[in-house]
């Protein structure tokens, strides 16, 4: 009897997040699918429309803005993320005075929530009177349209971006370099003194499935930015800072188009199944 209720217990502390995920993932997944194939506007009749708002994907030149950005946003933050990284993990691999505690001060980004950085971000790239706009007139007498030009406003959403992830790239490329044997260096000193070939050729080949973790990570959550150009620019001025998910959710709850929604929100979803996918055959590729 005993025997049979610790089998039926362990399904009791599983339950919670059984129903967690059927309800707030399952669901919505499945819920939202049935949605893209009907016109669903608020206040009027629902009807059944088919692939009409699929075929709607291919006319609309809003999306094709709005992928454009979202794609070289992912492009550049990812990449220069990736890179910071592992500088910065290669930095606080050596023994330096006080690596402690400035290693727990560059992590500190990651632990605020992405609405609040855009409002910070509002706060340091205030035009008139902002801290930073007030640094630089100081030194060079100009200022900077940071928010209300479309190039300066696209600066602004990267660096805050950039500050914030950083330090994710980081910590976790830092474990990988610190997973890696002494003897390993010990070794590597014996046939070349030079640090940028000894982690070029032995470091670098060994924590691969470590950035190749973090890239795919970063790219999955950058494809899905939105808290942080809907707190800072709203996507503006104008569409530039538009991305994919801020475009879905104005055609869904400032427009109420819910079927086109729906059927947006599962285009963004094969996109990033796809670049996933080919990047999980590459990865197959390398270590067959």
């Amino acid at each position: 009897m005993s025997a049979l209720r610790s089998r039926k217990i362990k399904y009791f502390f599983i339950l919670p997040s059984i129903i967690w995920v059927l309800a707030f993932t399952i669901f919505p997944l499945f819920y939202s699918l049935g949605l893209s194939f009907f016109k669903v506007r608020l206040g009027k009749p629902t009807h059944f429309v088919g692939l009409a708002n699929f075929e709607r994907i291919i006319n609309d030149y809003k999306l094709v803005n709005s992928l454009k950005v979202t794609l070289l946003y992912v492009a550049i933050t990812v990449t220069v993320q990736i890179v910071l990284g592992i500088l910065l993990a290669l930095l606080f691999h050596q023994e330096t005075k006080g690596k402690s505690i400035l290693r727990a001060l560059m992590i500190l980004p990651i632990f605020c929530t992405p609405v609040a950085v855009g409002y910070l971000g509002l706060t340091i790239f205030y035009e008139e009177g902002g801290p930073l706009n007030s640094f630089l007139m100081s030194l060079f007498g100009a200022k900077i349209p940071w928010l209300s030009h479309p190039t300066w406003a696209w600066v602004a959403v990267l660096l805050l971006d950039i500050w914030q992830w950083t330090p994710f790239c980081f910590l976790v490329i830092l474990a990988g370099l610190q997973s890696l044997s002494e003897e390993i260096y010990d070794a590597a000193y014996i046939d070349s003194s030079s640090e940028w070939e000894i982690f070029r050729k032995i470091a670098l080949p060994m924590i691969q499935p470590v950035v190749i973790i973090v890239l795919l990570l970063r790219l999955i959550e950058s494809f899905k930015i939105f808290d942080v150009i809907f707190s800072l620019t709203g996507g503006g001025p104008g569409t530039a800072t538009e991305v994919f998910s801020l475009y879905t959710y104005r055609t869904g709850l400032r427009f109420f188009d819910f079927g086109y929604a729906s059927a947006l929100s599962y285009l963004l979803l094969a996109i990033v199944m796809i670049i996933i996918n080919l990047f999980f055959k590459r990865i197959r590729a390398v270590y067959e």
